[in-house]
């Protein structure tokens, strides 16, 4: 049963009870009317009545019988009618004289119309006589001492000296109905039922159309009205029900399009590197990508009852959100947070404004540049009300640490070639004035071959580096090797600088140990961190070359152990970056400052990394962790 089915029922219920209450009422109006008419004829008649007598004969009979009871010996004209009965009553209340009852009567002092009249007011009743036991009205008019002082209806200064009463009885409203009551209430009852079944009728026939409307308008069901249907819709509805299922069909279109439009913003959203986040004016929380809870791990709480800052925690996000939302024009700024690691972020805001297609809209039109365009139809149309801002944050920590290396890289370069080329260049010119002793030249010439030995080492290491980099190297060179036979290469390769400063090389490797390596990379590798080792260690110290096998994970391990000035922990980071040096004031000539670099390289090329382990003033562990059966990579 359909809603509207029920609410026709109760109105069929109400109109059911409103009839019986009308019925009713109507029967209270004809009995209130009926006593009413009587009331009025009764009055009419009394004055008529009091008229004819004449007031001066009522004068005469009230002060002539003042205080005494003489009903037999009064007589004056009245009507032939038994249904009339006429009452004189004394201002005492006691019955002068009455047309109906010769016995002693009781005093009226206490009837209604008597106290009126009494008072100068005319009013009628309607109760049973106490006298005569008999439904009667009664109507009371004053009677005064001198009637020819009557000015405009209004008495003037004259005296009350008694009552004419007037009454009439008549029969109970039912009893004078009764003849044609039990046909009246019969025709009430069948007229009732007839218009509470049209009703109940009507309602059905409407409720299967409004059922049917209600199903389209609720399920967007389209429904086919014909012959054929099981219940046929009211042909008034007809037309509203072709309406409606158009309107239907071009709504569930629209939500189609919506929700593949929704579906195809929250797939871009989702596969976005930034991280995205849509607020109100107020700053809290429409949407967050999964980029953003990644970042700020908001945990489990519902986002949408979360502001900006119970998220990220960051009252500068907060500001260039709000200075959009005021300023109502995007801004871009970097941004710089620490999730473990310290990580840089463009972050741009934009603001949403009043008219967009939906608050939070996002356009991922340049989504690799982390570019965010909220729809502007709003602004295009003069509408300036933000009413909310987006903010994304496209991490660019690669790209300072890339920038921050390129310009290490240009003063670390500048830095290393000027000392040699200075000096190169300060020889050469003494040379060249032929004022030198010949003892000297040889000395300039000395100096000159050095630090040309300087610089084509580290164009050499430059050289290697970008050959790294760009990996230019040949997949055949990947071959199975002995790694003790590459330990001994690499250590051959730096005794004599180890001899200059009297260390001791203990190696300590397995004759069977094999791998499949670039030989001649991890030579150059370990020949770097040996010599590394040798420059900062102390004269007649030892330094350990160790490799072995980890089966736990399954992979190669290289350690350079030495007891030098060791490294702090704040540089544990960066040591391998290029030309990053822990102490440039002692370092002076000692290497090219890309040794550690490249070792960094190769273990990549080999799917490996380097570390370190080391405190200062506790000497240094240097680790090359190669996977076994590794293949060459690509970078």
């Amino acid at each position: 049963m359909t809603i509207f089915k029920k609410n026709l029922i109760t109105l069929g219920i109400a109109v059911l009870v409103f009839s019986a209450v009308l019925a009713v009422s109507v029967m209270v109006f004809m009995n209130s009317l009926y006593y009413e008419t009587n009331m009025t004829g009764l009055k009419n008649t009394a004055r008529a009545l009091m008229t004819t007598i004449g007031n001066d004969r009522l004068v005469e009979i009230f002060l002539s019988n003042e205080g005494e009871q003489h009903p037999n010996q009064i007589s004056f004209p009245v009507i032939n009618d038994e249904a009339y009965r006429f009452t004189l009553i004394l201002p005492s209340g006691y019955v002068l004289w009455d047309s109906h009852v010769t016995d002693r009567l009781v005093n009226h002092i206490d009837r209604e119309e008597v106290i009126a009249a009494l008072d100068g007011r005319e009013v009628g009743s309607v109760r049973d006589s106490i006298s005569t036991g008999m439904k009667r009205i009664y109507y009371a008019l004053p009677v005064y001492d001198q009637y020819n002082n009557i000015t405009n209806n209004n008495i003037i200064d004259n005296n009350i000296i008694g009552v004419f009463r007037l009454s009439l009885s008549i029969p109970e409203f039912t009893t004078r109905i009764s003849a044609v009551l039990f046909p009246f209430i019969v025709f009430i009852c069948l007229l009732i039922i007839a218009a509470f079944l049209a009703v109940i009728f009507y309602s059905h026939s409407l409720s299967i159309s409004f059922g049917r409307l209600a199903s389209i308008a609720q399920t967007g069901t389209v429904h086919l009205s014909g012959s054929n249907m099981a219940d046929k819709i009211a042909p008034d509805f007809f037309n509203l029900e072709k309406s409606l299922r158009a309107m239907t069909e071009e709504l569930n279109l629209q939500f189609e399009q919506a929700k593949s439009e929704g579906s195809r913003l929250e797939a871009i959203l989702n596969g976005m590197s930034e991280a995205v986040f849509a607020m109100d004016h107020n700053l809290r929380l429409h949407m967050v990508n999964p980029k953003a809870r990644d970042l700020f791990n908001p945990g489990n709480r519902d986002i949408k009852t979360m502001t900006l800052l119970d998220v990220t925690r960051s009252t500068e996000l907060v500001d260039i959100a709000k200075k959009a939302i005021s300023g109502g024009s995007p801004l871009e700024t970097e941004m710089r947070f620490y999730f473990g690691t310290e990580k840089y972020f463009q972050v741009h805001a934009s603001p949403i404004f009043k008219g967009n297609v939906a608050a939070g809209s996002v356009a991922a039109g340049s989504v690799a540049a982390g570019s965010v365009a909220v729809n502007s139809g709003a602004e295009n149309s003069g509408i300036k009300t933000s009413e909310g801002v987006v903010l994304v944050l496209q991490e660019i920590t690669r790209l300072v640490k890339l920038e921050r290396v390129r310009k290490d890289f240009v003063a670390n370069v500048s830095h290393e070639l000027r000392t040699p080329i200075q000096l190169i260049k300060g020889f050469s010119e003494t040379l060249l004035d032929s004022k030198a002793e010949p003892a000297n030249q040889i000395h300039f010439l000395e100096i000159i071959h050095k630090n040309a030995i300087v610089m084509e080492n580290l164009t050499n290491d430059l050289l290697i580096l970008s050959s790294l980099e760009n990996n230019h190297v040949n997949a055949h060179d990947l071959e199975e090797l002995n790694i003790i036979s590459l330990i001994y290469e690499a250590v051959s390769s730096v005794e004599l600088h180890a001899k200059e400063k009297q260390m001791e090389i203990i190696v300590e490797c397995q004759e069977d140990l094999s791998a499949k390596l670039y030989g001649s990379l991890i030579v150059q590798a370990l020949i770097n961190l040996i010599d590394n080792g040798i420059i900062y260690s102390p004269v007649k110290s030892k330094l350990w070359v160790n490799a072995f096998q980890n089966t736990v994970n399954s992979e190669l391990i290289f350690e350079v152990r030495d007891k030098g000035i060791g490294i702090h922990a704040e540089h544990h980071e960066r040591i391998f970056e290029r030309f990053y040096r822990v102490d440039r004031a002692r370092s002076g000539n000692q290497g090219t400052g890309l040794g550690l670099s490249i070792v960094r390289h190769i273990a990549l090329l080999h799917k490996g990394n380097a570390e370190v382990e080391s405190r200062s003033g506790e000497g240094s562990v240097f680790k090359i962790r190669i996977p076994m059966g590794t293949s060459k990579k690509s970078f």
